[in-house]
C-alpha cells in the first residue's frame, strides 16, 4: 500500500487481503487446476490475483478502483500472457465477451456487491463450473440457508440453488484484511448442478419473497399479476396447504409450483 500510495476507500467498502496464509486455504477450496479459467472480481492489491495467476490457465481480474490499476500492474506483470485486467464496475462488465470464457469464479467480493456479482454470475456465466467466494458472514449463510432457517432464507438462496449446490466452507479471520472489518467474513462454495433459472422463473421467486409477512399466494399476487387462487390451487397440486408462505418452501418445491402456473 505504501509504495503505490493506496488508501482504503470507505465508499467502495475496500477491505483489502493482506495475508498471504490465506490463499492456499481458498486454492485448495476452490481445487484449482492449471486448465482452469477464472474469474477474481474485486482484485484489489493483487495478492490473491497473483497467487491464481500462477496455477490456472487464465486469469480475468476485474477491478472498479483504478487507483489500484499500479499495483494489480505489478501483481501480474510475470503474467502477461495468461491474465487480463478488466477496470470496471463488475456489474456493468459484459460477462459473455470474457474470452476465454471463465470456468470458475474465485474472488475476494466487496460486501456491497457480493450476492449481486454471484447471482449475476451464475445467471450469465453458463461455462462457469464452480464459485469460491469471500463474503460478509451473512451473506453467505444466506445463500447457504434453507427453509428451516427462515429469518435467512430468502431470494439469493433460492435462486443460487436452483443452479448450484451451496455450502458454507469456513470462517475467515478478520486479520486478513486491512483496514480490519467490523463484520465477519466466510468462504462460501458454489458447485454448479444445472442451468441458471430462466428470467420468469427468477421473476417468480422474487414476487414469491416480496411480502415476507403475506402468504405466498398474496405476496405473488400483488407483485407477480398471478390471481391468488391459481396460486393456492397449485399449492394443493404439490400437496401445500393454500396459507403457506415462500419460505416454507424449497428451491426445487418453488419451481414445482411455478411450473404448474
Amino acid at each position: 500500500m505504501a509504495q503505490f500510495g493506496v488508501r482504503p476507500r470507505r465508499s467502495l467498502g475496500q477491505n483489502f487481503l493482506v495475508d498471504s496464509n490465506i490463499l492456499g486455504v481458498i486454492g485448495r477450496a476452490a481445487e484449482l487446476q492449471s486448465a482452469d479459467v477464472v474469474l477474481e472480481i474485486g482484485g484489489g492489491l493483487g495478492v490473491l490475483s497473483e497467487y491464481l495467476a500462477a496455477r490456472v490457465a487464465y486469469l480475468h481480474v476485474v477491478e472498479l478502483d483504478v487507483g489500484l490499476e499500479p499495483a494489480l500492474r505489478d501483481a501480474l506483470e510475470p503474467f502477461a500472457a495468461n491474465s487480463t485486467l478488466h477496470l470496471i464496475d463488475a456489474m456493468q462488465l459484459d460477462l459473455a465477451a470474457l474470452q476465454p470464457p471463465p470456468s470458475k469464479i474465485v474472488a475476494n467480493l466487496p460486501y456491497g456487491i457480493a450476492a449481486g456479482v454471484i447471482l449475476r454470475t451464475i445467471e450469465e456465466i453458463d461455462t462457469a463450473s464452480s464459485w469460491l467466494a469471500m463474503v460478509q458472514r451473512e451473506v453467505g449463510e444466506r445463500f447457504a440457508a434453507t427453509p428451516a432457517t427462515r429469518s435467512q432464507y430468502g431470494i439469493p438462496s433460492v435462486l443460487a440453488q436452483l443452479a448450484c449446490d451451496v455450502q458454507v466452507v469456513r470462517s475467515v479471520p478478520r486479520s486478513v484484511f486491512y483496514p480490519v472489518p467490523r463484520v465477519d467474513s466466510v468462504l462460501v462454495r458454489l458447485v454448479r448442478r444445472g442451468p441458471a433459472p430462466p428470467p420468469e422463473l427468477r421473476a417468480f421467486v422474487r414476487a414469491a419473497f416480496a411480502h415476507r409477512r403475506k402468504t405466498l399466494a398474496s405476496s405473488v399476487a400483488q407483485s407477480g399479476g398471478i390471481e391468488a387462487d391459481r396460486v393456492r390451487v397449485a399449492l394443493a397440486a404439490i400437496g401445500k396447504p393454500p396459507a403457506l408462505r415462500a419460505e416454507s418452501l424449497s428451491p426445487a418445491e418453488l419451481r414445482s409450483l411455478w411450473e404448474l402456473l
